[in-house]
């Protein structure tokens, strides 16, 4: 999602695909025995083989619908801000504050949180930008993350790698969500939000793709789409062992 500050930074919007997003990832400093795969189906047996297993994070983009707008509104509602700090903290989740950056701050919450966080590369911006985060309550947070030369470089290294040419403008109405399994429970992350949505608990044999999580997470906003105006400009990316 395009959000901002008013007259803020504001980025090339990045397409979610293996090759762009495992670029950022190693421009940040992920290690590369770990990468991101395209996720064809969500039920079919033979596709999802295709995706090495366990997936610890999802990537995906989302249409903002209006039924998910609506469950989106009421679950807000019903929230506070998030205004958590320190190691004790289960996610490490960021406020958006840089217009066109949902994509690399989606990144950012899969590499950094739940087992992902154990291939940080030592040294790297990420393991920089994470340290920096935990001791720092959401709007030092964001501050942080907006002011981080280090990510704004992995970033533009990124924009213009892809299928289509890169753009300046609100993606159609979409939104980049991350789901990732920490301290044996299913996190929503997304910059737009309140804060980091608790899904749920996940069993030790259980992964981001398997049916009951998917159920928890993704495949409840498809479910909400399914049953109103059947909007299915999903796309989705697992982060699991390179193949």
């Amino acid at each position: 999602m395009a959000a901002q500050e008013q007259n803020g930074k504001s980025w090339t919007m990045l397409e979610n695909n293996p090759e762009v997003m495992n670029k950022l990832a190693s421009e940040l400093g992920l290690s590369p025995e770990l990468a991101f795969h395209d996720v064809w189906s969500l039920d079919d047996p033979h596709l999802l083989s295709m995706v090495p297993r366990p997936a610890l994070a999802l990537l995906v983009i989302m249409p903002c619908t209006p039924a998910w707008a609506e469950d989106r509104k009421a679950e807000a509602d019903a929230r506070s801000e998030y205004d958590g700090s320190g190691p004790s903290e289960p996610v490490i989740w960021f406020k958006q504050t840089i217009g066109n950056a949902c994509g690399s701050i989606g990144l950012l919450h899969c590499a950094i949180n739940g087992p992902a966080a154990e291939f940080i590369l030592p040294g790297s911006p990420l393991e920089k930008i994470r340290n920096a985060a935990i001791p720092l309550k959401r709007e030092e947070r964001a501050a942080m993350l907006y002011e981080s030369a280090d990510f704004e470089k992995a970033h533009q290294a990124c924009a213009s790698v892809g299928d289509t040419q890169p753009v300046n403008a609100e993606h159609l109405g979409q939104h980049f969500v991350a789901f990732v399994v920490a301290h044996g429970r299913l996190w929503e992350l997304e910059g737009d939000t309140k804060g980091p949505a608790d899904r749920g608990p996940v069993t030790e044999d259980e992964d981001v793709l398997s049916p009951r999580v998917l159920k928890l997470g993704f495949q409840r906003v498809i479910d909400l789409e399914n049953g109103s105006g059947n909007d299915l400009r999903f796309s989705c990316l697992a982060l699991s062992r390179k193949e």
